[in-house]
């Protein structure tokens, strides 16, 4: 399998090289040459674990680099955790994504890609740099992914006041060979100084660099996985629509890969005020747009990566990715409304991203009767602790995970929203 860049077809790398380099030299995105057809008649035969749906999902994007038992190994100790399915009503359920280490549908990616990155790179004699930034959760879980990995040194890059309490405590509290450094601005500075540094000539002479956000390709296609999952939990229902809270949009972009990939399902792009992707659809015109301050901050994003990925699984066709996707910009209001509701009515809580999801999926469903849906809940609500307890009046449990790294002394550099001061940083301390 062949890996090729969003802005040039032509250039042709392998999985290896497509997970070192993180971003394409022309600064595009890697997507793999094609895409392999999975039969569902695996899953009409037996209830296969989710490991074994991982070994079928990812074995072709793959196996030309990592055997078959590497990938075994990497999938067992990514994978530990459990991905409940939870009924919240007649015919919405939430896939329960946050019950790794540090809470957040991230894990999945992060500690994949972390292993995959220490397995490519085990006869390096250079230390790689892994670059990343984050709006949230992405942090968190690269930091516990790669912590203590021999030979790799993570540097986070987050937006001063633009992360939760917990989330900021789970990342600056490991030390050893994370390094978080708090930017004076917005998810979308950090996102851009993160792809400016990836294509820096002098940086990459220097350093062997590569990023963990969902860029990167080795983040992205473990997150297929639990698509097919859910799917295989539910493959009796019809009219099955994924609600995918949307930020950068990595994880749709995996859903819409899973989809190509042969499963019958649908997509709802659950977006908060940050709505360049459902004005998108609506225009055909896409226009980024400084990112907006919302509860739900992890998709605070106003020009999301992700969105030329997209573009690409749908060969730059307006009407076909139209007819594939519907996408709703849900308010704070909202948010907050559909937490107080699900939680008095169905005794469920929700954090305010998946809320966002919630509520599309009831949006969506008032025109298409009878469908299924399956919001992805991408991080525990207590990490929001402060916002949903104002929400439903009440104290929540906090996990001891959370509360521990709460106790502990944060450590972050901080730095402007300035490419060469961030480069010099690197240059200098690390």
């Amino acid at each position: 399998m062949k890996y090729y860049s969003t802005n040039n077809k032509e250039l042709k790398v392998t999985f290896r090289e497509a997970v070192l380099n993180g971003l394409a030299p022309d600064g595009g995105l890697y997507l793999p040459q094609c895409i392999p057809k999975i039969n569902l008649e695996l899953f009409e035969k037996a209830d296969l674990t989710i490991q074994e749906i991982a070994q079928e999902v990812l074995s072709d994007y793959i196996n030309e680099e990592i055997s078959s038992s590497e990938l075994s190994v990497i999938i067992n100790q990514s994978l530990n955790f459990e991905i409940p399915l939870k009924a919240v009503n007649d015919n919405t359920y939430v896939l329960e994504l946050f019950h790794g280490p540090t809470l957040s549908f991230k894990d999945v990616g992060a500690r994949f890609m972390a292993r995959v990155l220490s397995l490519l790179t085990r006869n390096d004699n250079n230390e790689t740099l892994v670059l990343t930034a984050t709006s949230g959760d992405t942090g968190s879980a690269v930091a516990n992914g790669y912590y203590d990995v021999k030979g790799i040194k993570v540097i986070i890059l987050y937006p001063e006041n633009g992360v939760s309490e917990i989330q900021e405590a789970q990342m600056t509290t490991m030390g050893k060979n994370i390094f978080p450094i708090k930017i004076q601005g917005t998810f979308d500075d950090c996102q851009l100084l993160i792809k400016k540094l990836l294509n820096d000539k002098e940086l990459k002479n220097k350093k062997q660099i590569t990023s963990a956000n969902s860029i990167n390709i080795a983040r992205l296609l473990p997150q297929i996985i639990y698509y097919f999952y859910a799917y295989s939990k539910l493959k009796s229902k019809k009219k099955i629509a994924f609600s995918v809270p949307s930020g950068n949009f990595g994880n749709i972009t995996a859903g819409l890969l899973a989809k190509k990939m042969g499963l019958p399902i649908s997509f709802i792009a659950a977006t908060n005020k940050n709505d360049v992707f459902v004005k998108y659809l609506f225009s055909g015109v896409f226009t980024p747009q400084p990112s907006l301050p919302t509860i739900s901050n992890a998709m605070d994003v106003g020009n999301p990566s992700n969105f030329y990925r997209i573009l690409e699984l749908y060969g730059h066709d307006y009407e076909k990715l139209k007819s594939n996707i519907i996408s709703y910009s849900i308010t704070d209001e909202e948010t907050k409304s559909t937490i107080l509701k699900v939680w008095n009515e169905n005794n469920y809580l929700l954090d305010p991203h998946g809320a966002v999801a919630f509520a599309a999926f009831e949006k969506f469903k008032t025109n298409n009767q009878g469908a299924t849906g399956i919001v992805l809940g991408t991080a525990h609500p207590a990490k929001f602790q402060q916002t949903v307890e104002k929400i439903i009046g009440t104290k929540i449990e906090i996990p001891e995970t959370l509360s521990e790294c709460l106790k502990k002394e944060k450590s972050a550099e901080t730095l402007p929203a300035d490419f060469n001061k961030v480069k010099d940083y690197l240059l200098e301390k690390n």
